[in-house]
């Protein structure tokens, strides 16, 4: 049977056996190669592996709860199937002193920078170039493309259920400024600039002011923020009873304009956020 055979099979099952547990370490070392990945882009549209989903699943329920404790000092009790990613010299990731996890079956390529502290969950899938500040959260099946920067206390947020679901995918050279939150339901296409602060989920309305339209999620279709749009918090007043008597608004994020990144070379990002 092929890997994804396999998984669908165990994903039905109640009960394993020492040849189940073998299959999972296959599966857990193709996803820790990136050699499968939980959503995959075909022509311009991203498609979710669902059995990949399913075979992150079936390790929580196949694994033990054991003790991973590095001393008397630092105690830690997981699933022996999840233990922490096994990263060498060669292989040319850059994880700097204080305190970063990379979880097992999290793809990182040669090129990525951690800065401590941050974490990496299981499924997630991280392109070469990418760099992942201080306190920073990439969560489970997140795609993240190449020379992306995640700022300092941006979250990533993880999309392990439902399997059919979309997990959050942020395209090559993207900027995602601190404190951001991108969340289930989103994609932000090659690059754009999310300036700090700034909120988006599936169902968040996006202004977008050169455009003069709303982005929107609508039905299967995920909230997108276009190719090299700069976007920023902002707010909208409330236009009707206690709140427009009260002079109230409520969040948006909003679209001020558009890189023109392919020509850009000796702009810097952070210009943009000015």
């Amino acid at each position: 049977m092929s890997t994804q055979e396999t998984i669908q099979k165990l994903y039905d099952q109640d009960t394993f056996d020492s040849e189940d547990r073998k299959a999972l370490d296959s599966f857990l070392d193709q996803l820790d190669r990136g050699e499968i990945r939980a959503a995959q882009k075909v022509g311009d549209q991203w498609q979710v592996n669902a059995w990949v989903k399913q075979g992150i699943l079936v390790g929580f329920r196949m694994g033990a709860l054991t003790d991973q404790s590095i001393d008397d000092n630092f105690h830690f009790f997981d699933k022996d199937t999840f233990p922490l990613k096994s990263l060498q010299l060669d292989s040319g990731v850059r994880i700097v002193p204080g305190g970063s996890s990379i979880r097992r079956g999290a793809y990182v390529a040669s090129g990525v920078t951690c800065m401590p502290p941050m974490y990496i969950n299981v499924g997630a899938y991280l392109d070469e170039g990418t760099m992942v500040d201080s306190h920073a959260l990439v969560g489970s099946c997140a795609q993240i493309g190449k020379r992306v920067h995640i700022s300092a206390a941006a979250q990533i947020g993880g999309v392990l259920e439902p399997v059919g679901a979309l997990p959050v995918i942020v395209e090559d050279q993207v900027l995602v400024g601190g404190n951001c939150g991108i969340y289930e339901g989103t994609i932000v296409r090659r690059g754009a600039v999310l300036a700090a602060g700034v909120i988006l989920t599936r169902g968040t309305p996006v202004h977008d002011l050169t455009q003069e339209k709303v982005l929107r999620a609508e039905g299967e279709k995920p909230l997108e923020i276009p190719e090299g749009a700069v976007v920023i918090p902002g707010s909208r007043p409330i236009t009707s009873g206690y709140g427009k008597s009260q002079g109230l608004s409520v969040y948006t994020p909003i679209i001020v304009k558009y890189r023109d990144w392919k020509t850009e070379e000796s702009v810097k990002l952070e210009d943009l956020l000015r």
